[in-house]
């Protein structure tokens, strides 16, 4: 298996009786791609990690409360699974976790503790209700692990209607990195311009091989407002700016995703970046750009992403693909291997093993 460039990015993660994950036990590489059927829990491995986002703000009660409770978190609830007990390793340094239910649908944390394989587990704490991760151990891990959970991102654009907020007005100086449904993306956009005009040049020159109607964007501070900037664009040939609002949803989306996967190393760069379902609304050829500039990333930074595009995993290898499937409300998650695919990869292309449920992740009674 390849190994990782950084410690800074996940390798291996455990995880027991978050959601429909009864439990798994799953080596990550730098390109990780999340096969299966509607239902089968792969938005469900992608949402552990906006969990552990909101439990790095001290903002885990508020995550719970919005989830439904700790019985809507633990798989069946609590009468079926009594803690939530969590486990990720960035190299030879690890962060461990376990969550139990309270009488006030709270979860609490039984368990806190840095690893490091040198000397083993250190305990942080127990008994709280908001992370003391901050507070370390006084050993190696403490410079390791917690930067490293903070280096991902998880990114969803799905609502791309007129009331999204990446069609809205915003501050222009909300631009330390683009938040998870773009609703600054003018804002990091107006900087890339300014600062990394490299990288700029390199997201408007890849959304017009999708949109070749596209001329570029047009970026300034509000008339009104300086301290406001909105999304608008040029078409090809023309100078009256459109809003945003003009985009196709498709089309849209395909420029927030080409902003994650082209952006420069700023201050708050991730070392991960976790993307549900980008296919959405996307074009077949757009599928293709998109896969490339995954394949590109992913040489300097750890990419997870969950699809149910056939045209998506065709453009990626077997060794980088985990098939989830479900059986018994369990979520079931297995990395293929290359080797075993070796004879029927000579005839067929990964997307038609898929069809074919030869790879599984599809439905089943």
């Amino acid at each position: 298996m390849p190994e990782l460039i950084s410690t800074s990015q996940l390798s291996r993660i455990v995880l027991k009786g978050f959601k429909s994950i009864v439990e798994c036990d799953i080596e990550l590489t730098q390109l990780n791609i999340f096969i299966g059927c509607n239902g089968a829990g792969k938005s469900n491995f992608i949402g552990f990690f906006r969990m552990i986002e909101q439990m790095l703000e001290n903002k885990l009660q508020v995550f719970v409360s919005r989830q439904g409770g700790p019985d809507a978190i633990l798989h069946f609830g609590r009468k079926i699974t009594e803690q939530l007990e969590v486990e990720l390793y960035f190299g030879h340094n690890g962060y461990f976790a376990t969550f139990e239910p309270t009488q006030d649908n709270r979860l609490m944390f039984s368990k806190e503790s840095f690893w490091w394989d040198m000397s083993g587990e250190k305990r942080i704490s127990s008994g709280h209700f908001e992370t003391k991760a901050s507070q370390g151990t006084g050993t190696g891990s403490d410079m390791y692990v917690l930067p490293a959970m903070k280096q991902w991102r998880v990114y969803h654009f799905h609502d791309t209607s007129d009331s999204a907020y990446v069609k809205q007005p915003h501050g222009i100086n909300d631009n330390a990195y683009l938040r998870a449904d773009g609703r600054n993306l003018a804002a990091f956009l107006y900087l890339l311009k300014e600062k990394y005009s490299e990288s700029y040049q390199q997201i408007v020159k890849t959304v017009r091989l999708v949109a070749p109607f596209f001329g570029d964007f047009y970026l300034r501070p509000s008339p009104q407002n300086n301290d406001v900037i909105e999304l608008e664009w040029f078409e090809q040939g023309q100078d009256i700016p459109f809003k945003a609002h003009h985009f196709s949803d498709g089309t849209l989306r395909f420029i927030c995703l080409a902003t994650v996967f082209l952006q420069p190393n700023l201050f708050y760069k991730p070392a991960t970046i976790l993307v549900d379902e980008p296919e959405l609304g996307l074009h077949p050829y757009a599928i293709t750009v998109l896969a490339s500039l995954m394949r590109a990333a992913a040489q300097k930074k750890q990419v997870i992403v969950s699809t149910q595009s056939v045209e998506l995993l065709n453009e990626f290898a077997a060794k980088d693909v985990i098939v989830v499937d479900r059986d018994d409300g369990k979520s079931l998650l297995r990395r293929l291997k290359e080797e075993d695919l070796y004879e029927w990869l000579e005839d067929y292309s990964l997307g038609e093993l898929w069809k074919k449920n030869i790879l599984g992740g599809r439905p089943s009674r």
